[in-house]
């Protein structure tokens, strides 16, 4: 590949590409409205957080000293979140000197529209011709010597197809699913911090990020309390109209996110409604239950699985026992040696955070099921999981 920009040129088309996001924010917010019914304050989020991001990419300048590009970074966007994705990898694989070619999500047509008119004028920044799906688009980066690198997220099925291609990379990342994400409320848990946190992330744009709880275990001296202060905040959680600011959960436009909510209902056991289950067309939930065994499943969308336990200690071994070692967040104080456990086992912990959204300089991934990288090193293929710095991982080491 030619010769990469100089490290000052690079920030400088990063902080363009921040000011072009910036300039097309309603347009954006708009089309993520009626491509998957995200509320515009959620959408609205999204871009600023984008800019942000784009805009400071100068603080991650030191994750590429000393390093070499590895020319083509190729990623499918799923289809929430699409600016961040774009600062997120974009901006990694630009700040490392790549080119970076991408398709958006066959759910974000609009969204998509509108990304390929902000990057026009930016030679590094390649999309695919418009209502290129992303089968054709995956295809095409295997067969294209040039891409070195891919990043592609989804259920497990996808990241089975592209294992098998790791040979035509240097590296694959994959974001798998994240399952139910969990929450520990401990026996002594903050809950005037704890249940907002909760509350708002597990329904945050109708709980469609890998990131939204789906089931919070908590300790029984705490359950009825904690229980009666998520119900006084559920009219909150407004569902309704994406074009109002109040709204939270929007129509539920992707038909697979549906069909797994629907699953998910029909796996629950002796569930216990605490609010009326709304179902009907892409209007669904906010699904609030009472069970003491959630399913364990790939999930998307606005439902969350209040579960009691004895003590801490279960509610960690719970926890510890899922198939899905994505992220988990505890409120308390664990039980000894439980925050090294969990930290070894999942890809992201946070204990008491007090974020909406998760910062976007902070590492990112699961492990197992949840996510991995594929990489080639000294000849042979090695497989590694849990959360990573997408600069870092987006150039290659001198060293």
């Amino acid at each position: 590949m030619p010769d990469a920009a100089p490290l000052p040129a690079r920030l400088d088309a990063l902080r363009e590409l921040s000011r072009r996001l910036a300039a097309r924010r309603d347009d954006l917010v708009a089309a993520a409205g009626e491509d998957t019914g995200a509320p515009c304050r959620i959408a609205g989020i999204e871009v600023d957080l984008a800019v942000e991001h784009l805009a400071g990419m100068e603080e991650e300048a030191p994750l590429v000293a000393g390093t070499s590009p590895y020319g083509a970074v190729a990623a499918i966007f799923p289809y929430d979140a699409v600016p961040v994705m774009l600062a997120r990898v974009g901006g990694a694989a630009l700040l490392g000197g790549n080119r970076f070619r991408f398709n958006c999500s066959s759910q974000t047509p609009r969204t998509a529209a509108v990304v390929r008119e902000i990057v026009a004028p930016f030679p590094e920044l390649e999309t695919p011709p418009a209502g290129t799906d992303n089968r054709t688009f995956g295809r095409a980066c295997v067969r294209d010597p040039a891409v070195r690198v891919f990043f592609i997220s989804g259920g497990g099925e996808v990241g089975a197809v592209y294992a098998r291609e790791a040979a035509h990379f240097d590296k694959i990342f994959f974001a798998g699913p994240s399952g139910l994400p969990p929450v520990i409320f401990c026996r002594d848990a903050p809950l005037e911090a704890a249940v907002p946190f909760l509350v708002r992330r597990a329904f945050l744009n109708g709980g469609q990020y890998c990131t939204c709880p789906k089931r919070v275990y908590l300790h029984r001296d705490l359950y009825d309390e904690a229980r009666d202060r998520i119900l006084a905040m559920m009219p909150e959680i407004r569902v309704g109209d994406p074009a109002d600011p109040t709204t939270w959960i929007g129509p539920i436009r992707v038909e697979r996110t549906r069909k797994l909510l629907k699953q998910a209902l029909e796996l629950l056991k002796d569930a216990r409604f605490l609010l009326p289950p709304r179902r009907d067309g892409v209007w669904q939930g906010p699904f609030l239950v009472e069970t003491a065994d959630p399913p364990e499943m790939e999930l998307f969308g606005p439902f969350l699985a209040l579960v009691r336990v004895a003590d801490d200690e279960e509610a960690v071994a719970r926890v510890l026992a899922g198939r899905y070692p994505f992220a988990v967040v505890t409120f308390g104080a664990l039980p000894a040696g439980a925050r090294e456990r969990l930290a070894a086992a999942f890809g992201m912990t946070y204990h008491d955070p007090d974020f909406l959204f998760t910062p976007l300089r902070l590492p990112f991934g699961g492990r197992k099921r949840s996510g991995w990288i594929l990489e080639w090193r000294q000849g042979k293929l090695r497989r590694r999981d849990g959360a990573f710095s997408y600069t870092a991982e987006l150039v290659r080491s001198e060293k």
